[in-house]
């Protein structure tokens, strides 16, 4: 599920033309968060998928979506 929400973000990210440091003005998140998500080595809350998806323009199910 970790490496699903990260790659998700990444792809979601990328899409929208941000950069690590921009999503994480957006969401409040740091930019080394956001790097270790999109890796898969961080176990994000319900409360950050919220803040991701909300940053990112998105639903919450967007970043849970299989691909």
């Amino acid at each position: 599920m970790r490496r699903l929400v990260g790659r998700n973000a990444a792809r979601i990210r990328r899409q929208k033309g941000l950069t690590q440091e921009q999503l994480a003005e957006r969401s409040g998140l740091s930019q080394q968060y956001i790097s270790g998500l999109e890796q898969g080595r961080r176990n994000p809350t319900v409360v950050t998928l919220f803040e991701l998806a909300t940053a990112l323009g998105v639903s919450h199910v967007d970043l849970v979506q299989p691909d």
